[in-house]
């Protein structure tokens, strides 16, 4: 290796990339055709995961939607099917056990085929300050927002690896960016995921599985229910974000291959900010932005989303 080679290599490529980026921000990114993907939706019974399963039913995808409520899933299966969806198949699954992901993938293997774009949107939040946790509900944080992706991409990414095709979205969370007061677990669980999921992109590219796109998601809190209680300091920075405009941004940003999407904008700032200032100068930012106080109010739920 030449290391003034490697280096003008390394120069001449970020300027070329950093206009590239540039110019893609006036010029509208074409978007993919998924017609007849089999798209997978992990926590499709309600929330996001109902709203995700709707705006694909019109793209001409057969739809695989999993949830631990049973009730719940088949109400997102009748309406992705009023809106159009001819395919739409549900399955049981708590995803905080390993045996019931492997159990409810290899029904799908038979009954539908492969799945080309991986959805891991099942979440759960105790809303608890750490050491009022119960360990139950720590691990099961733990088992449902993180673990559960390792056994969803080892079930199904060998097939997407063999055809060097497929998509792998992680819903996560700003709470995997930054620290928050009061969700010492559910940080931990994002984190995982983000890093999780980073990793197993730079593995596929060093591999060469550039077909196989992955597209990780670090929304503010989303007024689904689920941090039913929370409040933002400062609404116009950060908002609280409405549902069906998540949904709409997370589908937009898999048509057109985004690897990071962070909502609301202003998070971009907040969590390269997070990344440069002095540790002390960061407390006090975050403190006037309210991550010391979003938890107060909770009342949330217990259940998986």
């Amino acid at each position: 290796m030449n290391f003034l080679l490697e280096t003008l290599k390394v120069l001449i490529l970020s300027i070329y990339l950093s206009l590239e980026a540039f110019v893609k921000l006036f010029i509208p990114v074409r978007r993919k055709c998924v017609v007849g993907e089999i798209v997978l939706i992990t926590g499709a019974g309600s929330g996001i995961g109902r709203l995700m399963a709707l705006e694909f039913s019109t793209m001409g995808v057969t739809l695989v939607l999993w949830d631990i409520n049973q009730e719940g899933n088949k109400e997102t299966a009748r309406l992705a099917k009023e809106k159009g969806a001819s395919e739409v198949y549900t399955y049981m699954c708590d995803c905080s056990k390993k045996t019931e992901v492997y159990r409810a993938a290899d029904q799908v293997k038979r009954e539908v085929g492969d799945v080309s774009i991986l959805i891991n949107n099942a979440g759960i939040v105790t809303g608890k300050k750490f050491m009022d946790a119960p360990d139950s509900l720590v691990e099961k944080t733990m088992e449902v927002n993180a673990m559960a992706h390792f056994w969803t991409y080892k079930a199904f990414l060998p097939a997407m690896m063999a055809s060097n095709h497929g998509h792998l979205v992680s819903i996560a969370s700003s709470a995997g960016l930054i620290g928050v007061n009061g969700l010492a677990d559910y940080c931990a669980s994002k984190f995982a995921a983000v890093g999780f999921a980073e990793s197993v992109a730079l593995e596929l590219l060093a591999t060469g599985k550039d077909g196989i796109k992955t597209t990780i998601v670090c929304p503010f809190v989303i007024n689904t229910g689920m941090f039913d209680g929370c409040n933002t300091k400062w609404p116009r920075v950060i908002p609280i974000l409405d549902p069906n405009y998540v949904a709409r941004k997370i589908v937009d940003a898999i048509l057109t291959n985004q690897v990071h999407l962070l909502l609301p904008r202003s998070m971009y700032f907040i969590a390269g900010l997070k990344n440069i200032l002095p540790t002390k100068l960061g407390v006090v930012l975050g403190d006037y932005l309210g991550a010391f106080h979003l938890m107060d109010d909770f009342k949330g739920r217990t259940k998986v989303d």
